[in-house]
């Protein structure tokens, strides 16, 4: 009888465990999060809130979503709460759903929808943003001519540029959403495509220009959001100023136009530039003026005498003559 007590305490209690289990995701801390970033092939990561109800509800519906998302990518559902890396993926802050493929972040912008989740984490596989360099730009993009490889959507970053960073998950959910309408690209005007920068007057990032058809428009509007972002690309362009696209820059007009954006970046080193030139000019005018006059050679004396000779007994002669 103890010992068929025993077992039936047993199995009351595990099958607790697995309902608690089952109950909420596996919870990850920030430093056990990266580590799953960067070993593994698929991660989705609910980033939640202590204390919020739009997070409990979000976590319930990928509670309901965990056995699909498993059986179709393989993939590891986590999720981090109250994380310091929530600020790196969403502006909203909690709750965020945010989708690594192969460390590059999705967000997920959509509705608390079981249906639109599965589709969206499913078929976005990879990684939908296009990296152009300097090498690339104009062979993949055509963007001069307006040929046939459609519209571009381009974000111009850095490495150290902090908000650009913060912008990747949701520039990924841009290219996500514009993938059957459109072409969505970045640049690292920092490294690879410096002069595709200079080429299109980028001086400050994050920037965003929209290529269509030989033209380009300047995205200038303060909201970075995914909805703001596709919303331009789809209509709103239309109410901006088109500029047509400057054709490639040759190496000399590149390099002109790198000093120069050199001396935008650092004003001051058009003062010492101007200074420079000035003490320059200054030495070479005090140096001319100081000079000491060139001293006659003895070889240049017997000429000038000779010759003064020759022109008094040529106006001797020519005086006989007259008389």
């Amino acid at each position: 009888m103890r010992g068929a007590r025993y077992f039936i305490l047993l199995a009351t209690f595990a099958s607790f465990v697995f309902a608690v289990a089952r109950s909420e995701l596996e919870r990850v801390s920030d430093d056990e999060l990266m580590n799953l970033i960067r070993t593994e092939k698929y991660v989705i990561v609910l980033f939640t809130a202590h204390d919020c109800d739009p997070c409990d509800k979000f976590e319930n519906e990928m509670l309901g979503l965990r056995e699909h998302l498993v059986d179709a990518l393989g993939a590891w559902i986590v999720k981090a709460e109250d994380s310091q890396m929530t600020r790196l993926y969403s502006p909203t802050r909690e709750p965020a759903l945010v989708f690594f493929r192969h460390g590059v972040p999705l967000l997920y912008d959509g509705p608390l929808n079981d249906e639109l989740i599965l589709h969206t984490l499913n078929d976005n596989k990879e990684p939908s943003v296009k990296e152009l360099t300097d090498e690339n730009f104009e062979h993949l993009t055509q963007v001069s001519t307006g040929a046939t490889t459609g519209d571009w959507f381009v974000l111009f970053f850095t490495n150290d540029c902090v908000d650009c960073q913060r912008l990747q998950a949701r520039w990924e959910a841009v290219g996500a959403r514009l993938k059957t309408r459109m072409n969505v690209a970045r640049v690292n005007r920092g490294t690879t495509g410096a002069a595709t920068a200079r080429r299109f007057g980028v001086f400050h990032v994050p920037q965003f220009i929209l290529f269509r058809q030989g033209k380009m428009y300047n995205y200038d509007i303060r909201n970075h959001d995914v909805q703001s972002f596709v919303s331009f690309a789809q209509d709103w362009y239309k109410n901006v100023k088109s500029e047509r696209v400057p054709l490639p820059k040759s190496p000399f007009d590149d390099l002109v136009q790198m000093i120069v954006d050199y001396l935008k970046e650092n004003p001051s080193m058009w003062v010492i530039a101007l200074v420079t030139a000035g003490i320059g000019f200054v030495a070479a005018i005090l140096m001319r003026r100081s000079a000491p006059a060139p001293k006659k050679s003895k070889k240049s004396d017997k000429k000038e005498k000779s010759s003064g000779k020759e022109k008094s007994s040529d106006s001797t002669e020519s005086k006989k003559k007259q008389k």
